[in-house]
């Protein structure tokens, strides 16, 4: 299998933007992002004037104005289809930006997303996979990793973008039997865990003095399991290079 190709989201200034406005390259922004509707001219039911008449321009109200050319569901998908990137905000004449909000956007940008309120948005995992050819959240994701053949630098690129599967649901790991046994309510854990602890820590009475010495090394116990998760999690599994 070929390696899987880089993708990313970047900002482009407004001034640059404003300049696609012809059939060769013509760009339209909605809300911020920026889509590049060169390929959609010719397929466009309006006619292509229509596009070209917005081509560097804000698309928002006229794209939901029904009474001037109402837009379908599977319109939005479409435009989505073509996404670029994020417009960054007008520059002043000394070059610098006037609205804060250009250094969120670039950070933004660099999961694949254009605004903060995407991070919460349901991903659409069709419209993804086509996109970037990471994982397809639909199928199991366990066969998809081990056989994906995913370059470092690909993998590392895309497991900083965020995707949550549809309805806060969990995405399926194996897609057999032993899905429902990945599959465990938050309060199983404390069912199955606090009898073996208040066991443990009984047991433990035993070799000491008292209750107290009980507590400090029930707490030193805590904290340094804490700490080793963290250096784990941080150090080692989280490790980029």
């Amino acid at each position: 299998m070929e390696e899987m190709p880089s993708y990313s989201l970047s900002v482009f200034p407004s001034d640059d933007v404003a300049l696609h406005k012809t059939s060769k390259s013509c760009y339209v922004t909605k809300n911020g992002r920026l889509y590049d509707v060169t390929g959609f001219l010719s397929s466009h039911p309006g006619g292509s004037d229509m596009i070209l008449e917005y081509g560097g321009k804000d698309i928002a109200e006229i794209f939901h104005d029904e009474g001037s050319h109402a837009h379908s569901e599977a319109a939005s998908e479409l435009l989505e289809a073509c996404l670029i990137g994020s417009v960054e905000s007008a520059r002043t004449s000394e070059g610098k930006s006037t609205s804060a909000s250009s250094s969120n956007n670039s950070t933004y940008a660099s999961t694949g997303l254009a605004f903060a309120e995407d991070l919460w948005k349901d991903t659409n995992a069709k419209m993804d996979y086509e996109q970037h050819r990471f994982l397809d959240l639909d199928k199991p994701l366990l066969s998809q990793m081990l056989f994906g053949n995913f370059s470092k630098a690909f993998y590392l690129e895309q497991i900083h973008r965020p995707r949550h599967y549809k309805g806060g649901e969990s995405a399926p790991l194996y897609g057999n039997f032993l899905e429902p046994l990945s599959l465990t309510p938050w309060y199983v854990i404390p069912l199955v865990w606090l009898p073996a602890v208040t066991y443990g820590t009984i047991i433990s009475r035993d070799g000491l003095d008292s209750w107290n010495e009980v507590a400090v090394h029930w707490a030193f116990g805590l904290f340094m399991w804490t700490l080793i998760e963290y250096t784990l999690h941080r150090f080692l599994f989280h490790l980029d290079k």
